[in-house]
């Protein structure tokens, strides 16, 4: 008996570890993810390596212009969770969630916007997300410019204060202080820092969902791999259709707005 105990233990020894799940990710972008694994991405993440029976590992790298290049085509990791569906650097997974561009408001000020084309959008104080290249900013500022709303638009960068925690943070926080009128933010972000506001906050869809050929409002999100990494990404597309109800609780928690296409 000891010595198949022995035997066992040896065996168990030599047996080969699993390749851990490496995992590109930014550490300081709530909701999405940060060092502390607190973003719900964190918590996908687990979610998937615990089903693929994989250690995480992860590398941490801001998400800022050249973020591919310098992580999954480095070779510094495997996975990017949380990229728009069929972007064209990468291979995606099936999507796990939908969510949309949003209007936030406070309650108390009774604002009341759903329509890019609602006329007191010229007289109300507009914050927007900026990246800082006007050729690759967030689909609604192009939508207001191009219905000549500058004057009235504040922008906030999407990158923001990088030495501070939570940096995107900061369009939701001006709504809350009443710097701005009214916001135009991506809605998991709006919905998670909307929670964490002082006042009540109002988060209503932005119509219309596609503002001409180029500027849709609402994305899928998937998870990307390297295109070569076929055999990766049919195995999370597995997870991500056994996982999708706790799934979709995880982001309930996190308060991300999900919408279906008309």
């Amino acid at each position: 008996m000891r010595a198949a105990l022995i035997l066992l233990l040896a065996l168990t020894a030599c047996a080969p570890k699993p390749k851990p799940l490496r995992v590109c990710a930014d550490p300081n972008n709530l909701p999405f993810s940060n060092q502390a694994g607190e973003g719900f991405e964190n918590r996908l993440v687990a979610l998937v390596a615990r089903d693929l029976g994989r250690p995480v590992e992860y590398t941490w790298w801001a998400q800022r212009r050249g973020y591919v290049r310098n992580t999954l085509r480095d070779d510094r990791c495997d996975l990017w969770p949380g990229v728009a569906t069929q972007v064209e650097m990468l291979a995606t997974t099936r999507p796990y969630y939908r969510s949309t561009y949003v209007f936030v408001t406070r309650a108390d000020r009774r604002i009341a916007i759903d329509s890019l084309d609602d006329p007191d959008l010229r007289r109300l104080t507009i914050g927007v997300q900026m990246i800082g290249d006007d050729s690759s900013n967030t689909p609604p500022t192009h939508a207001l410019a191009r219905r000549g709303i500058v004057q009235n638009v504040r922008g906030y960068m999407l990158y923001g204060d990088y030495s501070k925690p939570n940096p995107p943070a900061a369009i939701v926080e001006a709504v809350d202080r009443g710097e701005v009128d009214v916001a135009v933010a991506w809605g998991p972000l709006a919905g998670y820092f909307a929670g964490k506001a002082q006042h009540p906050l109002t988060l209503t869809p932005v119509r219309p969902w596609l503002d001409g050929p180029q500027w849709p409002m609402v994305f899928d999100v998937s998870m990307g791999v390297r295109r070569e990494d076929t055999e990766l990404r049919e195995r999370l597309d597995e997870v991500l259709e056994r996982r999708a109800p706790e799934i979709r609780a995880l982001l309930a928690e996190y308060r991300v707005p999900t919408v279906s296409l008309p």
